[in-house]
């Protein structure tokens, strides 16, 4: 691949060089191609060694995707290549230089389950009532403070109300509960840095010339915190390329900021700016359609996306009755996709603003047989058992990490209850030294008998594989341990059918170990612990498997599908309620659904429902969203659908409680039997194998062509006999 591949306006930003350079990147526009085409240009002209540029983003993916095409561009495997996320460039950053703030190098990652687990710890050591605010409120208000570089001490002086002083008090103690446990949050990756670059102008100096080249992609999400660790890092060399899309800024609630993308010439002078506006994702109808509607927001670049491609189809619209209705819908609409066009499951993905609403599309693929993924469910590495095997493994590292001692101290269950754990913390007080200490001295806290049998034992164990951490590598140390604490036992014994499929994912967190030392061969676990807790969902999502991908719309952002499902499309819930009445809030959804529509490549369906049931509430009454009206009526196709099932809302009106009637519109099905040929509209040809009930309630066992086996519901199926396999 060459910069003859390039668009004249993709290699003049390539080859920009000496001042700041900012490149506006519409949806589709070769971004990423532009970055890695850069990088390599730096390296190959001799204008910047590789090991001194770095390149950040905000997903492993796209870091890894990066990565991967600046090697094949410059033909050799830049080993030292710096291309990773914001928060493990500053993991890395504080690996080395968080000594100079008094903690220790092993420091703990605490995701967002320990953070509440602190909070909560925190919570009772100032006597606050349950019922006064909760662990996850105070979470989210100390995550915002930390996105706003808002330090303890300046909360307080804004502080005015009481609950605000509450608010603040805690802060201040989950700070200082943070730095006894030598841990961190999320947050505090990108803080910590800041402030040992503020309290130690050599540490910053030598940071600087050590990359001597910096690039961000997605600008436009940057927080503050990650805008000042940007102008730290270039300010004094103005060697700073920053590629993005004000048009996709959807993070605001987490505290992107898209004036860093609007500012970015005012905050870095004698800039280039250079602006990508050829799509070369989505048909002309698609790209025009989302055009029409972010044209409606204030806060922006002026911009004019051009489609590479052709027309392309009108954009699908489809009224239903309810979001059974709506998911009905969409499994139709996929059917005829896929026998029309000949597309594979993984050509679609299904978009929805709340996680909650994946619920009735789950249904709807379930009972059609057709295989789906989610991105953004329970991640593998937040599961009880596997959060449980990390807890292990943080404390052995940190061995002040008393959330993760809490968290296993009585896993597997070996006696070991709450009052005892509080005996251990007012112990620990009292001998002004670490928690695991002592649990090797039980008599001296009042402790006898089996219980401390069970701290010593525990005690022995955690601190004999703490003293094997130099050596044993990470998968040797994993797989011993498993064993010796009895997890992989307690699991295989136990008769609860939920912890069969436990054991495969402890086994499953075994080959991740595995994996990451095949890859890492002098990896330790300490690195293999990051890595992890650095994983966000789109990191763990297979997009090589032929599976249909529902997620919500922020999670969609940097990818794309052949065709797109945008669901729920009602006021009130895209855009967001709370986004009605704020113009800020407004825009940003605006934005979202600019994101929504430019993930499809060929072809867009818009869904939205008269009536839907929401958590909390009663059925709700629908109106259409003003995104539609917002688009030209001559690039919609309004489709018609009708489910077999009617559903209607009876004896409501508004204010008042209704219930949803259920009545069957079609109620022939055939009268299948075992050897049967029958058709369906995705599996295509297969054979009936095994029957069960009558009616509505038959199942039928099938075996399609190429041995695939599926069990469906006969009133679902929409399946037809055939004479032969040949028919």
């Amino acid at each position: 691949m060459s910069k003859r591949s390039l668009s004249k306006v993709q290699k003049l930003a390539v080859e920009a060089f000496g001042r700041p350079v900012l490149i506006f990147a519409g949806a589709g526009s070769g971004k990423t191609r532009v970055l890695t085409h850069k990088i390599a240009h730096l390296i190959k002209k001799n204008l910047v060694p590789a090991e001194n540029i770095l390149a950040v983003t905000f997903t492993n993916k796209a870091a890894q995707e990066m990565r991967k095409r600046v090697n094949k561009l410059v033909k050799r495997n830049n080993g030292f290549l710096n291309i990773g996320t914001f928060h493990s460039t500053c993991a890395r950053i504080l690996r080395q230089e968080i000594h100079h703030l008094g903690y220790t190098s092993d420091f703990s990652i605490f995701d967002v389950q320990d953070q509440v687990a602190l909070v909560k710890v925190v919570l009772e050591s100032m006597d606050i009532p349950k019922n006064y605010v909760t662990p996850q409120e105070v979470r989210h208000k100390i995550s915002y403070f930390k996105n706003k570089l808002i330090h303890p001490d300046e909360a307080k002086k804004k502080a005015h109300l009481v609950i605000e002083k509450t608010y603040v008090d805690i802060y201040a103690k989950y700070q200082k509960a943070l730095a006894k446990n030598n841990a961190v949050d999320f947050d505090d990756l990108l803080l910590l840095p800041i402030e040992i670059f503020e309290k130690h102008p050599k540490i910053l100096e030598k940071y600087r010339q050590k990359w001597q080249y910096i690039l961000v992609d997605e600008y436009q999400d940057t927080n503050k915190p990650q805008f000042m660790l940007v102008k730290y890092l270039a300010q004094k060399h103005q060697q700073i390329c920053v590629v993005g899309d004000d048009d996709q800024s959807i993070y605001g609630w987490r505290g992107a900021d898209i004036r860093n993308i609007l500012d970015f010439e005012k905050n870095f002078g004698n800039c280039e700016v250079f602006k990508l506006e050829k799509n070369y994702r989505s048909s002309r109808q698609i790209l025009e359609a989302a055009a029409s509607v972010v044209k409606n927001n204030e806060n922006r670049a002026p911009k004019e996306l051009v489609s590479h491609n052709g027309a392309g189809e009108k954009l699908g619209l489809i009224e239903t009755n309810d979001e059974m209705e709506e998911a009905d819908a969409v499994v139709n609409a996929l059917e005829k996709e896929i026998k029309l066009q000949k597309r594979n499951f993984s050509d679609f993905a299904i978009l929805y603003r709340t996680n909650s609403q994946s619920r009735a599309l789950e249904d709807a693929f379930r009972r059609s047989g057709i295989p789906y993924n989610i991105v953004g469910g329970i991640r593998f590495y937040e599961r009880k058992e596997i959060k449980d095997l990390i807890g292990y493994l943080s404390l052995i590292v940190n061995l002040k990490d008393t959330i993760s001692l809490r968290r296993v101290i009585n896993f597997p269950p070996r006696g070991i209850g709450m009052k005892t754990v509080d005996k251990c913390v007012i112990q620990a007080e009292k001998k002004h030294t670490e928690m695991i200490e002592v649990l090797n001295f039980p008599a001296e806290m009042g402790i006898r008998g089996k219980q401390a049998d069970s701290l010593t034992t525990f005690y022995s164990v955690i601190k004999k594989y703490n003293e094997l951490l130099p050596k044993l590598n990470a998968g040797e140390l994993v797989r011993t341990l498993v064993e010796e604490a009895g997890i992989k036992q307690y699991y295989r014994n136990s008769s609860a059918p939920e912890d069969q499929e436990r054991f495969d994912n402890v086994m499953e967190f075994l080959h991740s170990v595995d994996d990451f030392m095949a890859r890492c061969p002098d990896g330790s676990l300490s690195q293999f612990l990051e890595e992890v807790s650095l994983l966000t969902d789109l990191d763990q999502w297979n997009d090589e498997t032929n599976r249909v991908t529902l997620m919500t719309l922020h999670a969609s952002k940097g990818l794309e599908f052949p065709v797109v499902f945008i669901t729920g499309l009602e006021d009130g819930l895209f855009p967001i309620y709370s986004a009605l009445e704020a113009k800020e809030k407004l825009e940003e959804e605006r934005r979202l659904f600019y994101v929504g529509l430019t993930r499809a490549m060929d072809k867009v369906y818009l869904m939205y429902a008269n009536h839907r049931r929401r958590i909390g509430s009663d059925e709700l009454y629908g109106m259409v969203s003003r995104f539609v009206y917002e688009m030209p009526e001559e690039k919609l196709e309004k489709i018609s659908f009708t489910s077999a099932l009617t559903r209607k809302v009876v004896g409501g009106y508004p204010g008042h409680h209704t219930k949803t009637a259920v009545s069957r519109t079609v109620v022939i099905f055939d009268d299948f039997r075992v050897g049967d040929y029958v058709e369906h509209a995705i599996f295509g040809i297969g054979k009936v194998m095994a029957l069960s009930g009558q009616g509505e309630n038959q199942r039928v066992g099938i075996v399609f062509k190429d041995g695939l086996k599926k069990k469906l519901v006969v009133k679902f199926a929409n399946l037809k006999k055939v004479e032969s396999p040949e028919a």
